[in-house]
């Protein structure tokens, strides 16, 4: 490709047919101009092209192979030509990576949010980005947030970095043409994209205004869930994941600013040039998207419903062995044929915290007010399942039921095994479900006894679908 045409390309020019790499965690090689990548070594005294060589690492230099994550950028200028970061002004109060009493909130109870508004005055990704809840600290490598963000004006002349975690990033209004120094991503609702830990990008809204939902992760990298038992395919396949090609701005950008997140705080520094000036990369620590879609669910095919689990696209796992720090779990169109099943999701209590959002459809667990763009926390040991209404429909429809599918939906759950701390902002937004705890008090009992005659309460009978047995 030729040099001066790509400098001059606009970036927020995407074409409808952007090319990517396909594959999970390969090791990809990416050039903008035929021969810009060195051969057989990665820092040569003199780059081709006159590049810089210029290592990114998302790992120890000393983690195990088979996890060590490092890509290698040859850029026209090193990221290190800019001025002295300085504190942003004013600062975003709502944005945190540092969880405790002197900041966020601890609660049992069962939490939920209508959707938020786009807001009237112009407010771009990093603008529009706020945290709901986590737990953890950045500081000690160990942890999570969960953001939310509503944009209405895409990035002008500012890079964002994230040098807290990875952000899994999952719009649900609106398309999100994303800016790398790998390259570029096109995200559109029914997407994810993982941008992780150090690199820069720009956000553009193509639609307009746009809503979504955050996961970050702290001191950990997202990996493809052990498939154990199911075998070598299924859920999510590696090919299904892309990664993007190699693309470069080389036009001057006098004032051009990085804005890097630090701490949970925003920073900025100046420099004059595009932070996308990457023509050739080499390595395994890239960004990447999936498409839900592509997701292949497994499922019950006898009775009983089948734990969430199932249905893990991406996992950040801790150092114990089958305890994620965060799972990214999906409830998509599937068939439900399990027989004299309660075929919703079974009540429970779980030493997990589940935060769920909607991307768009409605959830099977809730007959009316889980809204797409909306979300719901049920935290470490509490309660929740089916509201009333999904309840006593699956009732009423009795076993007879027949196969069925479900379709034109896409929920899903970051699950972690930290139990979250909310913010004072989330707990009083005014898109607050006061009223979500009236969706179980309609639950009535369906327990039934027949009187034996004896007055001994621990002598009675009770139906049972087995038989008759003596209470």
């Amino acid at each position: 490709m030729d040099a001066q045409l790509v400098g001059e390309t606009d970036g927020r020019d995407f074409p409808s047919d952007l090319p990517y790499l396909s594959g999970f965690n390969n090791h990809f090689s990416s050039e903008a101009i035929p021969g810009a990548l060195p051969q057989s070594q990665n820092s040569p005294l003199i780059c081709p092209f006159g590049l810089y060589a210029e290592q990114i690492s998302g790992t120890s230099f000393t983690s195990p192979r088979k996890s060590n994550l490092c890509s290698w950028l040859y850029r026209i200028k090193p990221s290190v030509t800019h001025e002295p970061f300085r504190q942003r002004l004013p600062k975003n109060e709502k944005l945190i990576s540092e969880f405790n009493a002197s900041n966020c909130s601890s609660t049992p109870t069962q939490l939920r949010w209508r959707p938020a508004d786009v807001p009237d005055s112009p407010v771009d990704f990093v603008d529009g980005l706020y945290t709901v809840c986590g737990a953890g600290s950045s500081f000690l490598r160990h942890g999570f947030a969960i953001h939310m963000y509503t944009a209405n004006k895409s990035m002008e002349n500012c890079a964002f970095c994230n040098a807290d975690g990875d952000f899994l990033i999952v719009p649900q209004s609106g398309r999100l043409w994303i800016i790398t120094e790998c390259g570029r991503l096109e995200v559109c609702p029914g997407e994810i994209v993982v941008l992780p830990q150090g690199f820069r990008f720009v956000v553009y809204l193509p639609d307009g205004p746009s809503r979504g939902y955050v996961a970050e992760i702290f001191g950990s990298h997202f990996q493809l869930p052990d498939l154990g038992l199911i075998g070598a395919n299924g859920l999510a396949a590696p090919r299904d994941f892309l990664a993007p090609v190699a693309w470069f701005e080389k036009s001057s950008s006098p004032g051009y600013t990085i804005v890097q997140k630090f701490g949970g705080e925003l920073f900025t520094a100046i420099q004059d040039f595009s932070p996308f000036n990457v023509v050739s990369w080499h390595g395994n620590y890239v960004p990447y998207k999936y498409d839900l879609s592509k997701f292949c669910p497994y499922n019950t095919v006898l009775f009983d419903h089948s734990d969430p689990s199932i249905n893990t696209v991406l996992t950040a796992p801790t150092d114990k062995p089958g305890v994620a720090l965060l799972d990214f779990v999906i409830f998509p169109p599937r068939w439900l044929v399990a027989e004299h099943t309660f075929r919703p999701p079974y009540y429970h209590r779980n030493c997990m915290s589940e935060f769920m959002g909607l991307i768009y459809g409605g959830y099977e667990a809730k007959a009316d007010g889980f809204l797409p763009g909306g979300a719901s926390l049920h935290n470490c040991m509490t309660p929740h399942g089916p509201d009333t209404k999904t309840y006593e429909a699956t009732i009423a429809r009795g076993t007879d039921v027949g196969p069925y599918k479900i379709t034109g939906t896409m929920a899903f759950m970051f699950e972690s095994s930290l139990i979250a701390r909310v913010c004072s902002w989330a707990l009083e937004s005014p898109f607050m479900d006061h009223d979500y705890y009236q969706c179980w008090i309609g639950l009535k009992s369906h327990f039934k006894i027949e009187a034996t005659g004896d007055t001994d309460p621990q002598k009675v009978r009770t139906e049972s679908e087995n038989g008759r047995q003596i209470g």
